[in-house]
């Protein structure tokens, strides 16, 4: 499995809250900008502004993404890469499940 996204992309993601239940993660990845490979158990996003971002699985599929202000989306656990394709920084809440 590959690491931990705040400990691989810490320009990427930061934590805002962490218990024994959940932790809640802020995402902010600006224009032209990626992260490295990195693991997620399941989890929900919330976006907090529109962006389009690609995730990149390890077996090399990728999956594009237009996320808008105020959507919400669920995630199963995952390992990916991610790149943003946006002109904009792609900002979103993760609340990973524990």
């Amino acid at each position: 499995m590959a690491g931990d996204a705040v400990q691989v992309a810490p320009h990427v993601y930061s934590v805002l809250f962490e218990n024994e239940r959940v932790r809640l993660l802020e995402v902010r990845l600006k224009p032209g900008e990626s992260s490295a490979m990195h693991s997620h158990p399941a989890y929900v996003i919330y976006g907090l502004g529109d962006g389009k971002v690609k995730f990149n699985s390890p077996s090399g599929e990728g999956a594009e993404i237009d996320l808008k202000a105020g959507d919400v989306m669920w995630r199963e656990p995952e390992e990916h890469a991610v790149d943003n394709l946006g002109s904009t920084e792609a900002h979103a809440l993760l609340f990973e499940l524990k």
